[in-house]
């Protein structure tokens, strides 16, 4: 039997590289479409079971493709209809991904990074350290173990789970092609969005890309100072640059951006806080996202109900269209900021369902 450690790995190949290696192989190009189909769209991981290829062949793809895909070790599943997974990728790296349920709709939170260096001190990822980055494979993989799992399709992703997307930016807009493709996923590209804390260098390629995605940013304060607290990438892509770039950015590519604002009991919630905020968004096509925000054994605090209205209407006032997001898997830890790399903490609840 082969080594199949030192074979091509189906998890990074796309659509040109699957051309290639059937024509290598002396095969029609329609064998490339074929394979992906299997694989993207109706979740087969096996060649041996991918019935309009010959015996032959099967044997021949079995031999020299890598077909080790991420698995689902466990999962949780919340009161809210919220699933959180412990995903194993080939190599044994974890990671925490979760699957959210709206009304009819699924939305999977993929992850980019096994934990992540940016180090906000209110995310548990943050606060769990850094072990590697994700490839494009690993994270467009997550996607699909999750959609099998569910047994129905997801209609959107969202780069909101572990790890910074732009510190990871081609592996993450690799994933983004593999799932949007027509000819591997074809996930539509207005269904996948990619949140950032404000890693300019990021910003500008997707802009450049010419992809589509839509871009979320993380920004929790409107002051360099206190985002300085809240968000340490500020010390190097700071609010006088961070601004400048989302509006070139808007410029080049004419789309709304969603701005996130998780709010904390007296660290970034006053109507002051509300009004820099107004301030700092002028002329910006933005949508506020306000995220009551999820404590932590750092000393932050969610703040109040009537905080965050009050909040809200001076953004509204100010002609912002902004919404409260509704928290999701809160009792499992599947909510904003609260996925962690399972390595650093042995997580896996009692009742994970196998």
């Amino acid at each position: 039997m082969p080594d199949i450690s030192e074979h091509e790995p189906a998890l990074e190949k796309n659509y040109g590289d699957w051309a290639e290696y059937f024509a290598s192989l002396g095969e029609p190009p329609y064998r490339a479409a074929q394979i992906c189909q299997w694989i993207w769209k109706r979740g087969v991981l096996n060649a041996s079971d991918m019935t309009d290829f010959g015996k032959k062949l099967r044997e021949k793809i079995s031999e020299t493709i890598d077909f080790s895909f991420p698995e689902i070790s466990g999962y949780v599943k919340s009161d809210d209809g919220t699933k959180k997974f412990l995903v194993k990728m080939p190599d044994g790296t974890t990671v925490e991904t979760a699957l959210l349920r709206m009304g009819p709709r699924l939305t999977a939170c993929v992850s980019v990074q096994a934990g992540c260096p940016v180090g906000c001190p209110f995310c548990a990822t943050g606060t769990a350290g850094f072990e590697r980055n994700l490839t494009a494979g690993e994270i467009a993989g997550q996607f699909i173990v999750m959609e099998k799992a569910a047994g129905r399709a997801i209609n959107n992703a969202v780069f909101m789970g572990m790890g910074e997307p732009f510190l990871n930016t081609e592996a993450t807009l690799g994933a983004v092609r593999t799932l949007n493709s027509s000819k591997m996923r074809g996930l539509g590209i207005r269904h996948v969005t990619i949140s950032t804390v404000g890693i300019i260098p990021g910003i500008e390629t997707l802009a450049s890309s010419g992809l589509g995605a839509r871009l979320a940013v993380s920004l929790h304060a409107a002051r360099e100072e206190l985002r300085n607290e809240l968000a340490p990438s500020n010390l190097k892509y700071p609010l006088k640059d961070l601004m400048p770039a989302l509006r070139d950015y808007q410029r080049f590519t004419g789309d709304r951006i969603t701005i996130e604002y998780a709010l904390f009991k007296g660290r970034n919630d006053s109507l002051t806080d509300a009004r820099e905020l107004a301030r700092l968004l002028h002329g910006l096509h933005s949508y506020v996202n306000l995220i009551p925000g999820n404590g932590n054994r750092n000393g932050y605090e969610r703040s109040s109900p009537e905080n965050i209205l009050r909040f809200q209407s001076v953004l509204k006032s100010a002609g912002f269209e902004s919404d409260i997001r509704t928290g999701r898997g809160g009792e499992i830890n599947a909510a904003c900021g609260q996925l962690k790399n399972p390595s650093a903490r042995n997580h896996v609840p009692n009742k994970v369902l196998k």
